[in-house]
C-alpha cells in the first residue's frame, strides 16, 4: 500500500463491500430464489411434523390426542400455517422453474412477473386452503 497520506485516509474510510444491500436492491427473482431454498429446508421440518402426526396416529389413541392438542394450539397452528405456505411456495417456485426450462418467461420482466405471481399465488393458495378447511369443520 502506498505511504501517501491521500491513500491512507481512503484506506481507513469504512466503504461497503459491492454490491451492498445498502446499495444494491436485489430483484424479486433473487429474492424468491432465496426463499424458494428457504420453504424447501423448511418442508423437511413440516414433513418430519406429518410423520410425527402419521406415527401418533399408528401407536395409541393417547399419542394421538397429545399431537392433535399440539397441532390444535395457536403455536401448532402458526407452524401448520407456515407449512402450508411454505408448501404453496416451493410448488409455485417448482412450476416457475418448470416453465423456465422450457425456455419461456426468461425475458427480465417476464420472470419479473412470474416472481410476483408466484408470492401472490402461494398466499392466495395457503388462505384458500385454510378458509375450506375451517368451512369444512363449521368452524365459520
Amino acid at each position: 500500500m502506498s505511504k501517501s497520506p491521500a491513500t491512507r485516509a481512503v484506506a481507513k474510510r469504512e466503504r461497503p463491500l459491492s454490491p451492498h444491500l445498502t446499495v444494491y436492491r436485489p430483484p424479486i427473482t433473487m429474492t424468491m430464489s432465496i426463499i424458494h431454498r428457504i420453504t424447501g429446508g423448511a418442508l423437511y421440518f413440516g414433513t418430519l411434523l406429518v410423520a410425527a402426526w402419521l406415527i401418533a396416529a399408528s401407536t395409541s389413541q393417547a399419542a394421538f390426542d397429545w399431537v392433535n392438542w399440539a397441532f390444535g394450539s395457536w403455536l401448532g397452528r402458526l407452524v401448520l400455517f407456515g407449512y402450508t405456505w411454505a408448501l404453496m411456495h416451493h410448488m409455485l417456485g417448482g412450476l416457475r422453474h418448470l416453465v423456465w426450462d422450457t425456455g419461456a418467461g426468461l425475458e427480465k420482466h417476464t420472470a419479473s412477473k412470474i416472481a410476483w405471481a408466484t408470492l401472490a399465488g402461494s398466499i392466495v393458495l395457503t388462505l384458500l386452503i385454510w378458509i375450506a378447511g375451517y368451512m369444512a369443520r363449521g368452524a365459520f
